[in-house]
């Protein structure tokens, strides 16, 4: 388990934030499994959690996140007036003895966490950048679960399918999980092309590791894909879903998956797209 260095406080150009690690001469979170080194095979997942307003981490997310490669990000969202250095200076403390606990949790689940924390003007711009700079494959919605024994996992096209595999056999592979790979239909698609379009995602999860009796494929016509998710995840204890537009946090922190992740309560994460070559 680590922590952003030391001297990561500086203010990024043109996001209005600062992000800040451990102070100097202050202790990161206990270490879990000695010096290793984190797993670079293993998914890496943003967590991002208003360290400041009472958000904690929910019962569940240390054994859903046991095989992950964990980005645990505390942000606090201070007014345009408010300097950056200043709102560290008075909540830094405060904030990072919160993260220690948080990932202390995570890091006694299994899995390999690093902690940042951010004092940001804007939340949306830098839970985009730091998904990039982390390259995380997905970022978590965090809600309640008792445990994971089914996942839902939502496919739109193929763009993004490999990156939703990945995630899926990185995260249950290992676990006994029974998971639904659900489609529901585009304009002028077949059932036919969409079954055919599942069955492809599920050898590629066999490839990785997932055993094919339990997954299963669904494939359905609706007018309001949100509602037909919403109503399968109810049988479900966790949804991945790819994010459907270029920026994640519009589907982070936008409309179809607050309408989730509401509907739902249960832990949502939202593949993200692949960063576009610059």
């Amino acid at each position: 388990m680590s922590d952003t260095p030391a001297n990561d406080d500086e203010a990024q150009p043109g996001t209005g934030e600062d992000d800040s690690g451990p102070e100097p001469d202050g202790e990161g979170p206990p270490e879990s499994g000695g010096d290793a080194r984190p797993d670079p095979d293993r998914p890496s997942v943003l967590v991002p959690l208003a360290v400041l307003e009472g958000e904690s981490l929910p019962t569940g997310t240390p054994e859903l996140l046991a095989n992950a490669r964990v980005v645990l990000l505390g942000y606090h969202v201070i007014p345009d007036q408010t300097a950056t250095e200043q709102a560290r200076e008075q909540f830094g403390e405060k904030a990072m003895s919160k993260l220690d606990e948080f990932a202390a949790r995570l890091a006694a689940a299994g899995a390999d966490v690093e902690t940042r924390l951010v004092f940001t003007h804007d939340k949306e711009t830098t839970v985009d950048r730091l998904s990039y700079e982390y390259d995380s494959l997905a970022v978590l919605v965090p809600n309640s679960t008792d445990r994971v024994e089914s996942v839902l996992v939502a496919l739109r096209g193929t763009v993004g399918a490999s990156r939703n595999a990945r995630l899926v056999a990185g995260l249950f592979a290992d676990a006994g999980v029974a998971v639904t790979l659900y489609h529901a239909l585009d304009e002028g698609e077949s059932r036919g092309d969409g079954e055919a379009f599942l069955n492809g995602v599920k050898s590629d999860l066999a490839e990785r590791g997932v055993d094919s009796d339990r997954v299963e494929l669904v494939v359905e016509t609706g007018d309001v894909p949100i509602d037909d998710i919403a109503s399968r995840a109810e049988s479900h204890d966790a949804v991945v879903m790819g994010e459907t537009d270029p920026s994640v946090t519009t589907f982070v922190f936008g409309m179809p998956s607050e309408q989730i992740a509401e509907r739902f309560l249960g832990p949502v994460l939202v593949v993200q797209r692949e960063r576009p070559e610059e």
